[in-house]
């Protein structure tokens, strides 16, 4: 009977945390770029001696979802869309040099010309682009960013997106959302990845795919406590026989 309380117990919490990606999920369903996060369950024994028997379920939700959103028209010079396969990436926090990677385009520029996507940098060839006083601004579809400096008559190129490729495999999620290479390491930029100036991706989260999921999980949770229920109707049944 205690073996069937492990699964019992750890599949009631498996389902606990599954709920809360997808609650996550929704949350974020208006969030450019945003990825959604994909839950697994897998099958565990539990450690040590004589509990061969005993199993747990273990959840894994570090598995980010490839699927492109829609995008729509904007018009505006500093929202860009990537065209096919590819990520933006930026200034990671709380590291030096540390990269991170999105498909959210929906970038700004502060007082001092930094191109920003929320408050990270936005990275370039040669690091974070710093575009100087300009009249008109142009991101061309190889991610080359071009300015009409105050006072030139012809367009210049300052600086190029660095625009990466990984398997989505490869990458999870950090603390702020964006995404990261799983060993580390800094992913290499790739010229075949095209983008479009005046549009921006939407989310790529399904409404009506994760209210389904949670309602599925919701009725698993219900089976959960109904074995449970008959875990400790056959303990309290064994217990009688050993009594009489």
């Amino acid at each position: 009977m205690d073996a069937l309380i492990y699964t019992v117990m750890s599949g009631a919490e498996r389902i606990q945390r599954a709920q809360a990606v997808h609650a996550n999920n929704l949350a974020n369903l208006e969030t450019a770029g945003f990825r959604a996060n994909l839950e697994q369950a897998g099958a565990a024994r539990v450690q040590g001696y004589g509990y061969d028997a005993r199993h747990l379920a273990q959840a894994r939700s570090d598995i980010v979802s490839a699927r492109t959103g829609s995008q729509r028209d904007t018009g505006r010079e500093l929202d860009l869309a990537i065209q096919g396969e590819g990520l933006f990436a930026v200034a990671q926090d709380g590291a030096e040099g540390a990269e991170a990677y999105t498909r959210g385009g929906n970038f700004s520029l502060d007082a001092d010309g930094r191109l920003l996507l929320g408050r990270h940098a936005v990275l370039g060839e040669g690091g974070a682009i710093v575009l100087p006083p300009h009249d008109k601004l142009q991101v061309l579809s190889d991610g080359s960013v071009a300015i009409l400096a105050n006072g030139q008559t012809e367009l210049q190129t300052v600086d190029r997106l660095k625009l990466v490729k990984p398997e989505f495999a490869q990458l999870s999620k950090n603390e702020a959302g964006l995404l990261v290479m799983r060993d580390g390491s800094r992913a290499a930029s790739d010229p075949d990845v095209q983008v479009a100036a005046g549009k921006l991706e939407a989310s790529n989260v399904s409404a009506v795919e994760e209210m389904v999921a949670t309602m599925n999980l919701a009725r698993d949770f219900e089976l959960q406590m109904r074995l449970y229920k008959s875990a400790d109707g056959m303990a309290e049944a064994g217990n009688r026989l050993v009594r009489e």
